[in-house]
């Protein structure tokens, strides 16, 4: 569970759409139940994000056993969630050194495919939690620990469904990385096969055991996500939160995919509709969620006071910077005084990592000290909330001068693509995708030609006519550097990969 919390921190890479098609691997039935009666009820308030009332269920039984595997198990994933969420460095030491007791003690239980899943499990939690916190060398020698035990483990135990699940996530995970990681990968003595890895997802998926819902959920936001196939995680989403109104992971789940799939209004029902209380995490990027997609519908007031709700509650660093921009773009669009515009737009300048796309968007937009263009600025957003037909009355307002940028050039035919893709008007979206690619020409240094070229693959893939997309998704490819170059490389390899 802590893994699942832990990739929804950034974006994830995925396998090949065939691969989670493939009939799973064959085995032995699954072994008795994994955790202890009181470790699956605190594992179950973990999923929830209610930490203190599992850490309160764990206190007795891991003072009456404490080598026992799963309520270490579940004990980490607490920690290591709360670590993760909040990103809080006030807590890093205390927490990291939790995580390394927990290995501690696990060497003095007898082995057994819960202790050795656990061992894996709780090693792969801190070699990610020290890279969260740019302990790169310990935090690589931990992960690649943590990945060759879970290896090993599933040679020894391959009925053992949490490790087929954990392993299938790294193994998808590490082959997918973009080009520009392999040198890591190649340090790091890491190698894995995608196919692999949605196979042993698939497997554990399909088995019935106290992770399943984990390897579901898994499983379904990699086709939704990378490979068009968003009413799989649209249902999915949908019937978890329905079955478990008081669980927060299903309901910011339910937002972040209907916020993916362009779906504000319901985003934004999901976000209102969110279980609170005491008990229950803060997790203050909910309002961060929300402010986009306020923002997306021109409530600019609302959005203003979400972002600023983040911020003051956040810990961590991470989408700070975007955070600002928005808050930026809400004040401009929203008509505030220039001072209050200009305050927000010199806090996007502040010092912090650019590590996520988002933040590294909004930075470069800074040092590029290039005005937006506010009728495509609005329409850009409608199209994110789904607002496509508004967007298209929004960019006939649109009219270029001689002094109007080729950025902004590029970007109109590409947000009029968006929109009328978004509408199901996919010949009208093919011409315009088209008309990005000739204004922006091979080298235009944004996003919007390689996107739209990667939009022509899907299409083209959807059509059937595999020549075609493999010349779209190597296009993608070809741009220079952009703000997106990351994800987008990702996608494109991907899906080339799918059509060989």
């Amino acid at each position: 569970m802590a893994l699942l919390v832990s990739a929804f921190s950034a974006p994830l890479s995925a396998p090949p759409a065939s691969a989670a098609q493939q009939p799973p691997l064959t085995g032995v039935a699954p072994p008795a139940p994994q955790l202890t009666p009181n470790s699956r009820r605190a594992y179950a308030e973990v999923f929830k994000l209610r930490l203190e009332p599992a850490r309160e269920l764990l206190r007795q039984e891991l003072l009456a056993t404490p080598s026992a595997p799963a309520p270490l198990l579940v004990a980490n994933c607490a920690d290591f969630v709360e670590l993760i969420v909040t990103q809080d460095a006030s807590r890093y030491e205390s927490l990291v050194s939790s995580q390394e007791t927990h290995l501690e003690v696990l060497e003095r239980a007898p082995a057994s495919a819960m202790r050795d899943y656990a061992r894996a499990e709780i090693t792969l939690h801190l070699g990610l939690s020290q890279l969260l916190f740019k302990h790169l060398v310990a935090g690589g020698y931990h992960l690649r620990s943590g990945y060759h035990q879970m290896q090993e483990v599933v040679k020894r135990y391959p009925a053992f469904a949490p490790a087929r699940k954990t392993l299938g996530v790294c193994e998808f995970a590490v082959g997918s990385l973009p080009a520009g990681y392999h040198w890591l990968l190649r340090l790091l003595g890491l190698s894995a096969n995608v196919d692999a890895g949605l196979r042993n997802l698939a497997w554990a998926a399909a088995r019935p055991s106290e992770f399943q819902t984990e390897s579901q959920i898994y499983l379904t936001l990699i086709r939704e996500g990378y490979y068009k196939k968003p009413e799989e995680g649209l249902r999915l989403m949908e019937r978890l939160a329905a079955e478990q109104p008081s669980n927060l992971l299903f309901a910011y789940l339910l937002m972040s995919v209907n916020k993916r799939q362009h779906l504000g209004e319901e985003a934004l029902a999901a976000y209102r509709g969110r279980p609170t209380g005491t008990g229950y995490l803060a997790v203050p990027y909910l309002h961060h969620m929300a402010a986009d997609l306020l923002l997306y519908r021109g409530d600019y007031a609302a959005s203003e006071r979400e972002n600023l709700t983040f911020l003051r509650e956040y810990k961590g660093l991470h989408y700070r910077k975007d955070a600002a921009f928005k808050l930026y773009l809400a004040a401009w669009l929203g008509g505030q005084p220039a001072a209050t515009v200009a305050r927000y737009r010199e806090h996007i300048n502040r010092p912090g990592p650019t590590d996520v796309e988002e933040d590294n968007y909004a930075q470069h937009y800074y040092h590029e000290a290039q005005a937006l263009h506010p009728v495509l600025t609005k329409a850009r957003l409608q199209i994110d909330g789904g607002y496509n037909r508004q967007a298209l009355t929004t960019l006939r307002r649109f009219h270029p001068t001689p002094g109007t940028l080729w950025r902004d050039l590029i970007e109109e035919p590409y947000r009029r693509a968006r929109a009328f893709q978004g509408l199901g008007q996919l010949d009208s979206a093919w011409f315009y995708f088209e008309r990005t690619l000739t204004v922006a020409g091979p080298r235009a240094p944004y996003y919007y030609a390689p996107q739209a070229a990667l939009q022509q693959g899907y299409l083209a893939q959807q059509a059937g006519n595999k020549a075609q997309a493999r010349i779209y998704f190597q296009k993608a490819l070809n741009y220079p550097w952009h703000e997106y170059k990351n994800s987008t490389d990702a996608k494109a390899a991907l899906a080339l990969r799918e059509l060989k």
